[in-house]
């Protein structure tokens, strides 16, 4: 009678050498490769070949992938056996031991095969006469693995050392052959090209095919010898694991802590007892773009061309396009991979090496690593995450905290040009406050960089400004002189906001410069009629409601750090002229120009307004009303939201643009970065319980600004003009964005914190089934699997 060998499929992993094909969302074991059923489709039904014998089929998967193995496996007959999820990859240890535990807890004890399911094998014939001659040996206690004599110095493959015929004991004594079966002398681990070239000459040497063979006892007493640990929580696991029709749910809690290690670092390294099969099927672990050209069909050329793409006088290349027109000429031994968001070229030799690609986009914390572009779908919270910490705490605050510092003359630099350079433009003091805050946000936020030393010297270069009267001038030279004295309300209004947070920030000097900027706000620039305040001292006849904003903002600022209801009660005449005189009920705009009087300027300006200015406002209203108790500014902050959103972006980007007339019409096609960032910060205020769910525009609108205004640009820089088509204009580096980047960002990463973050389905994937949904209220546990329809 045919041994029973319980089967388990490997198929958490994400095939990055495969990049940028082969993504986190969309693992490699998930693609047709070869027209004619997904690799990880192929494997089981490779596993339900066999002709005799009990065969159960298991799958170990991602559960995040879930809702896919369902879908690319229903039909499908296990055999008795099922799907097994892990709600966090531990590597391949962690992934054994669950399955020779399932295996003891079902059959007592058996013999495990452990498959890959990513890799392509010629017949299932083949592959099965192979595993049923190193049957005898896992018999005997031995762990057998699979050997592929080498054709080419492989270096993106592990090898094995084979050394005498193996001859063992079956479980009563009796001596036994195994013909062709061999010894292991040691396994080695991704040899350079010379080595590899001398195992490639000799007949002792094998390529590791990743596939495993052995009774689930041995494989038990070597877990509990080398890695105890591993063993033991792996089984609390299992024990307390959630199950039902659709699989069995390991818990993220108890499986969480295994540690992540391969099984041939845990346990084969250290073993005796190993076997080896010299495979007599074909086999390729399909894991670079040179071993898919090689597999796949070619043309008379010796390409392989798939997709929208052009190729002339090119040879023995891989050319590949998901999505847009690919065009190359004169290649040769080239492979060039295109999808909708990134592009893929290396010699076919060096392709393995787009891992290094993959280590360092993962380092920036790059989506492009983890979601497959899609129209329809949702990305999930928390999504941008990496990417936003990476970019904020190892590219832009470091990049800005020495280059960004004027060493000879103080202060900070006003602008840069692309290529680093500073442009010795005059330092607006609004700018030079902005900095002091961005620093102070960021060190109350954890960064550990020179945040102190940089609040300290930002607010000494400020002092340079100070007027007679005791306020700040507008522009100082390079060298800190006074270029401009005109004592300005927008000016002064990010003076009190640096110093509150400077305050708060642990600065000693930033609460007695507060309550003298403070001081000088209301002798100077105080309307005498109670009716906001002057844009200068010295008054002008056209009003904006953008100082206001801005005072407003600083007012809040003080509360906060204060906790004074005075600064409560300057910022609720403020919020009085917004209900009054700034907000159009009818249209839902913001009006951005005034007379004396507070009304509507005359001519253009009186039409303007920014959805920059609605974005901010909304998310100052909201933070106001939760301070004040006036619930009813809610829906005055959703207007101006939603006015910005239906009139204020546009269409081919999704930026917002510079300025809309009240009737909806664009008057600045020019999208800045700054807005951008204030709908973020809008849409983070305006996702609250009692309104819509607004955290998939969060993550959008976060990607638009990656897209367009960072993604682009110098590390730690940005492109702070995109035209309406789309098309960078800007010729600096303004350091008056910083402080809306950082805060902006700053303000995301405190929304996600603690989020568990896991990709979409690709597109044309089930949601969540109610069986999942059972199984997950049976374990008494949130689900780690978030999927959106």
């Amino acid at each position: 009678m045919a041994e029973r060998i319980s089967c388990f499929v490997m198929s958490g992993g994400v095939g990055s050498r495969l990049w940028p094909l082969s993504r986190e969302d969309n693992p490699k074991q998930f693609h047709d490769l070869s027209g004619d059923g997904s690799m990880l489709m192929k494997t089981v039904r490779r596993l339900q070949a066999r002709e005799a014998g009990h065969t159960p089929i298991h799958v170990i998967a991602a559960e995040r992938n879930a809702a896919r193995i369902r879908t690319e496996l229903a039909g499908l007959d296990y055999s008795g056996g099922g799907a097994i999820f892990e709600p966090v990859g531990r590597n391949t240890a962690a992934a054994v031991a669950i399955a020779a535990l399932h295996t003891i807890n079902s059959h007592g004890d058996g013999i495990v095969l452990i498959v890959p399911s990513d890799h392509a094998i010629s017949t299932d014939l083949d592959f099965w006469e192979s595993v049923e001659a190193g049957v005898p040996a896992a018999q005997a206690g031995q762990v057998v693995v699979f050997g592929m004599k080498p054709t080419r110095p492989e270096t993106g493959y592990g090898y094995i050392e084979a050394g005498e015929v193996f001859a063992g004991q079956d479980r009563a004594g009796n001596a036994f052959d195994c013909p062709g079966v061999r010894r292991v002398v040691r396994f080695v681990e991704k040899p350079d090209a010379e080595t590899a070239g001398r195992y490639v000459a000799t007949s002792d040497f094998f390529w590791n095919t990743g596939i495993f063979l052995f009774r689930a006892s041995v494989i038990r007493a070597a877990f509990l010898t080398h890695h105890r640990e591993i063993w033991l929580q792996a089984e609390h696991a299992l024990d307390i694991a959630a199950r039902d029709l659709s699989g069995t749910w390991l818990p993220l809690d108890a499986y969480a802590p295994i540690p992540s290690i391969s099984v041939d670092y845990a346990i084969m390294e250290h073993l005796c007892n190993i076997a080896m099969v010299p495979a007599r099927f074909r086999w390729s672990d399909l894991g670079s773009w040179q071993s898919l050209l090689e597999a796949s069909r070619t043309d008379e050329h010796g390409n392989v061309v798939i997709g929208d793409v052009v190729a002339i006088d090119c040879e023995r290349s891989y050319l590949r396009s998901s999505g847009r027109l690919l065009s190359v000429v004169g290649l040769r031994d080239v492979a060039v991979v295109s999808t909708d968001d990134a592009t893929f070229v290396a010699p076919v030799a060096e392709s393995q090496n787009v891992r290094h690609v993959v280590e360092q986009l993962e380092k920036w914390g790059r989506l492009e690593v983890k979601f497959t572009p899609a129209h329809d779908r949702v990305v999930l919270p928390g999504a941008w995450r990496e990417r936003v910490a990476h970019w904020l705490f190892e590219e832009t605050l470091p990049r800005w905290s020495k280059a960004g510092v004027d060493e000879r003359h103080g202060g900070f630099h006003e602008a840069f040009a692309f290529n680093g350079t500073p442009l010795g433009k005059p330092k607006r003091m609004r700018t030079l406050a902005r900095q002091v805050y961005a620093y102070s946000v960021a060190r109350l936020r954890g960064w550990d960089g020179p945040a102190d030393e940089l609040i300290s010297h930002g607010m000494a270069f400020m002092e340079r400004g100070r007027t007679e009267r005791g306020g700040w001038a507008r522009t100082l030279n390079v060298d800190g002189s006074i270029a401009d004295p005109c004592e300005d309300a927008y000016d002064h209004a990010c003076v009190l906001l640096a110093f509150a947070w400077a305050h708060r920030a642990g600065n000693r000097d930033a609460l007695a410069r507060g309550e003298e900027a403070m001081a000088f706000v209301e002798s100077y620039l105080e309307d005498e009629r109670l009716t906001g305040f002057l844009e200068t001292c010295d008054g002008t006849d056209l009003r904006r409601s953008n100082p206001h904003m801005h005072m407003l903002e600083a007012f809040l600022a003080w509360h906060e750090v204060t906790g004074e209801r005075s600064y409560l009660r300057r910022a609720a005449r403020i919020v009085d002229l917004f209900r009054t005189h700034f907000f159009d009920a009818e249209s839902w705009t913001l009006g951005e120009y005034f007379d004396n009087e507070w009304k509507p300027a005359h001519g253009g300006q009186g039409l303007w307004t920014e959805p920059g200015h609605h974005f901010e406002w909304a998310s100052l209203l909201v933070d106001f009303a939760a301070r004040s108790k006036q619930s009813d500014l809610i829906p005055y902050a959703r207007k101006l939201y939603a006015s910005a959103v239906a009139n204020g972006l546009n269409r081919a980007t999704g930026l917002a643009y510079g300025a809309v007339s009240r009737e909806g019409l664009p008057l600045d096609l020019i999208s800045r970065s700054w807005p951008q960032t204030e709908a973020i910060k809008a849409a983070i205020a305006l996702d609250r319980a009692d309104g819509p769910d607004l955290k998939p525009e969060i993550e959008a609108r976060v990607g638009r600004l990656f897209r367009w205004h960072i993604d682009p640009a110098p590390t730690g820089f940005w492109i702070d003009r995109i035209d309406e088509r789309g098309r960078a204009v800007a010729n600096e580096v303004p350091a008056s964005i910083f402080y809306h980047l950082v805060t902006a960002l700053m303000q995301y990463l405190d929304k996600t914190e603690g989020v568990l973050v896991h990709p979409l389905p690709v597109s044309g994937q089930t949601g969540t089934t109610k069986a999942a949904d059972e199984s997950i209220r049976a374990g008494s546990r949130e689900p780690a699997l978030r999927e959106i329809a």
